[in-house]
């Protein structure tokens, strides 16, 4: 963990409500960080220790009272010891979930893993902390809405909410009917599809505590995750409205906001947040993009 001085970290002090932010070294996720950071202790976490230690000086440098942990989302002791540091630096009231990997990042099991499996364990783990008010966040993508539905394994999500080793290899079944090389493009669109079901499904879970579950699909964002999808970051702006893919902080004020009490109501529900693709994508062109 980064040493963070207790000018950032004040422990045992309850005086502020706790933010957490996985993929917290990120583009996105720092940026939300420090949305967050102005009005709450904001915990930021993520598998990469080094980034992890760099984003924690650029909040310190901003003056961000902020902890930090290092840690895996696709796995469930993890994201428990996430919640239970969480939970030990006062009353947990947000959670914004950014962590996941694009299809240059890794095999499609990999991508399936973090992307898929993550969202249940971040989920599922901070449910039984959930209380009246709070709110999770998961990012989904505008991939999960313009991925053709056949492709999609929607019958055998349900088995996220019992049977999680039945649902990895159901998923990855399907993927494996595509060529290899094309398998990380898939699964990644089905682990965001997923996650934008998924999300709308634990709802009523969350709402009989209180509590809210949103997701947010965003489009093309110039990031360094971004960057590494260029070519189909390309693609995508092409069809966008505005031309241009988002910036970070853009992302991250729709993360912010429907982490805050002013989305009081808003639940079970995805914000799609693409500049306007989805919008005026025509059969025609889902094919375009495919075949690019």
């Amino acid at each position: 963990m980064w040493p963070v001085s207790t000018d950032h970290m004040r422990t045992g002090d309850h005086s502020r409500t706790v933010a957490v932010v996985t993929g917290g070294a990120g583009g996105v996720g720092l940026a939300t960080a420090r949305r967050l950071g102005r009005t709450h202790h904001v915990l930021i976490s993520d598998v990469d220790a080094p980034r992890l230690e760099q984003a924690a000086r650029e909040l310190a440098a901003d003056g961000i009272d902020f902890s930090t942990h290092v840690g895996d989302v696709s796995s469930r002791s993890s994201v428990d010891e996430l919640v239970a540091q969480a939970v030990s630096l006062g009353p947990v009231v947000s959670v914004v979930h950014t962590a996941g990997i694009s299809p240059a990042m890794g095999p499609a099991e990999k991508i399936m893993r973090v992307n898929a499996i993550g969202t249940v364990n971040v989920t599922t783990a901070f449910l039984a902390v959930a209380s009246e008010g709070f709110a999770l966040v998961n990012v989904g993508s505008m991939a999960a809405h313009v991925t053709p539905a056949a492709l999609m394994p929607t019958r055998s999500y349900r088995y996220a909410l019992s049977d999680i080793d039945t649902f990895f290899a159901r998923m990855m079944r399907r993927c494996r009917l595509v060529p290899a090389a094309q398998r990380p493009r898939l699964a990644y669109s089905i682990s965001k599809n997923f996650v934008v079901w998924y999300s709308a499904r634990m709802a009523r879970a969350f709402g009989a505590r209180g509590a809210r579950i949103v997701s947010v699909s965003p489009g093309a964002i110039d990031t360094p995750m971004g960057r590494l999808e260029e070519k189909d970051s390309a693609t995508v702006v092409r069809y966008a409205a505005l031309k241009r893919p988002a910036r970070a902080d853009e992302i991250a004020a729709v993360l912010a906001f429907c982490a805050s009490p002013d989305a009081g109501y808003l639940t079970g529900a995805d914000i799609l947040c693409d500049g306007a693709v989805v919008a005026g994508l025509r059969w025609r062109d889902v094919l375009a993009m495919a075949r690019a």
